[in-house]
């Protein structure tokens, strides 16, 4: 059975991935999941916050913040900042996803006492922007990483684990992969999935929608989405690939 776009339910959008995309950042990628684009920076900061500071193992810290640019949908976002008091708590918790995401990705110890501070700007959104933040910023990532040990700030490769993210839902009864707005609009169950390459599930947000979902349901949607990111890790393995 086909989608509206198309697409086979277990069927990923056009993806691409554009590295150093920006000139300043140590590391940045534009990706594109079909019509949502995100904009993905790494930047280093020599210090840690005062909690990780106070630990007693050296260590850094990855950190990340996430934004709807104004004409990012049909109607216009509010801009961060301006005196407004508080970051909407969507926001927030897509901020600390990324993060927790990205930390996974990091052996903190190796990392030194610094920050690597991740932005992900959605430029344009048509649903699974968060799972695209994840996917993109782990490309910007290494990109940053690579940076610092051509500084000769880090002696060993501190990334032990690849990290990518993608949705699923269920929508008119049936699990599909990599839902756009109008699908998740309406879907049944809505599915946040990351993962890493060795196959370790690092988040999964599945939360229903007026109804419930099967256990049937629920391993179809991880078998789907484990595939799926699969094929992303190896688009974010070319998308690096091409900066050598």
């Amino acid at each position: 059975m086909t989608r509206h776009d198309g697409r086979a339910i277990d069927q990923l959008r056009p993806v691409t991935i554009e590295t150093g995309y920006v000139k300043y950042p140590h590391g940045s990628a534009l990706i594109s999941f079909g019509d949502t684009r995100v904009l993905c920076t790494v930047q280093v900061e020599e210090k840690v916050p005062p909690y990780v500071a106070s630990r007693e193992v050296v260590q850094g810290w990855i950190t990340a913040e996430y934004a709807l640019m104004p004409a990012a949908g049909l109607v216009r976002n509010e801009r961060a900042g301006y005196g407004k008091a508080t970051v909407k708590g969507r926001v927030h918790e897509i901020q600390r996803l990324i993060g927790r995401s990205m930390r996974c990705a990091l052996d903190l110890t190796k990392l030194g006492p610094r920050t690597l501070m991740i932005d992900c700007d959605v430029i344009q959104a048509d649903g699974g922007t968060r799972t695209a933040s994840i996917t993109g910023a782990m490309v910007a990532l290494e990109m940053a990483v690579k940076k610092l040990m051509i500084e000769g700030k880090l002696v060993e490769n501190p990334i032990v684990n690849q990290i990518a993210a993608i949705s699923i839902g269920i929508v008119d009864g049936r699990p599909c992969l990599d839902l756009d707005y109008f699908e998740d609009s309406r879907a049944e169950t809505d599915l946040n999935l990351v993962m890493n390459a060795n196959g370790g599930f690092i988040e999964v947000q599945g939360t229903a929608e007026d109804s419930f979902y099967t256990r049937a349901q629920l391993d179809e949607m991880l078998k789907m989405g484990e595939a799926g990111i699969k094929k992303l890790f190896e688009m974010q393995r070319q998308a690096l690939e091409k900066l050598k």
